[in-house]
């Protein structure tokens, strides 16, 4: 069976898509995203990925960047930042459909070192790029080793280091050195969110996540906004709002629930900034959300 890698992606997206037409593998980190028609709006504060685009179309924006790509595009996420993200093309015949790759900075690190890929200076977050075709080649035969769940436990290290070299070779290289590199400050910063991420419902202690970059608070509060256009408050505070909104559109709780649950004490203060973040109060951009859902 000669299947390209679209054809791979949509029957593994068919099997496996939860409601929001993600559909994760069985190799860690890999994920196909499916959609029949163009989207609402999806905030997120994106992890480091890679996501080549088979069809469709799709829009990112980060501050006042807007990055409009589709097919044979591949988007580079290359640090922890606030994006807003819509798909913008798609239909039943020919749905949207990308190939995501969050990335591994323990393979970056080890690759960058064989390679000697020393990182650069300057470098945009987000960027995209014509897919090369090797990553693309090693993508196909990642999907393919997917329907061949036997090989996997053989195999799947072996693919996702392969497609990870290409990756560090190709134009997208220079963008995501600096995670590989152990001394980086994107390294050191990267401990510090690793944090963030999974206490974020706790009180922020700069301290202790300064202690976990190897800095002092003032460098670390420096590096952090330099790498993700926030502050560690202001990147506290969306992890919060975008998991609260999920909560309530999953229909797990209603806001005010949703509010303590993520590490609100006041209701009125997550209501304003809710508000403020997403353009309506919790209770009606949910019910807009759920409405625009329904209709799609």
């Amino acid at each position: 069976m000669n299947d390209t890698l679209l054809d791979i992606a949509l029957r593994h997206a068919e099997d496996h898509a939860d409601r929001a037409g993600i559909a994760p593998c069985p190799i860690a980190g890999l994920s196909v995203i499916r959609s029949t028609h163009a989207s609402e709006l999806q905030y997120a504060v994106s992890q480091p990925l890679v996501a080549l685009v088979l069809q469709g179309r799709k829009r990112v924006r980060m501050d006042n960047e807007v990055f409009d790509f589709g097919v044979g595009d591949s988007l580079i996420i290359s640090a922890d930042v606030p994006t807003v993200s819509q798909i913008t093309e798609a239909s039943v015949g020919d749905p949207y459909c990308s190939v995501v790759m969050e990335l591994d900075k323990a393979v970056l690190a080890e690759l960058a070192v064989d390679i000697k890929a020393a990182p650069l200076a300057h470098y945009s977050p987000i960027r995209v790029e014509p897919t090369d075709e090797e990553v693309k080649d090693a993508a196909h035969r990642m999907m393919k080793l997917v329907e061949r769940p036997t090989s996997l436990p053989i195999l799947g290290g072996q693919m996702v280091r392969e497609f990870h070299y290409w990756l560090l070779c190709g134009r997208h290289g220079p963008a995501i050195r600096r995670l590989g590199w152990p001394s980086s400050q994107s390294q050191k910063i990267g401990r510090a969110i690793n944090l963030l991420r999974r206490d974020f419902a706790k009180p922020l202690r700069v301290a202790s996540l300064a202690e976990a970059a190897g800095m002092s608070p003032s460098t670390f509060h420096q590096h952090f906004k330099a790498i993700t256009s926030l502050s560690p408050v202001q990147f506290q505070k969306q992890l919060r709002l975008i998991e609260a909104r999920r909560q309530m559109l999953s229909g797990e709780c209603p806001p005010t629930i949703a509010a303590f649950n993520v590490g609100y004490e006041s209701v009125p203060q997550f209501t304003r900034e809710y508000a403020r973040m997403f353009g309506l109060p919790p209770a009606r951009d949910t019910q807009a959300a759920l409405a625009s859902m329904r209709a799609a």
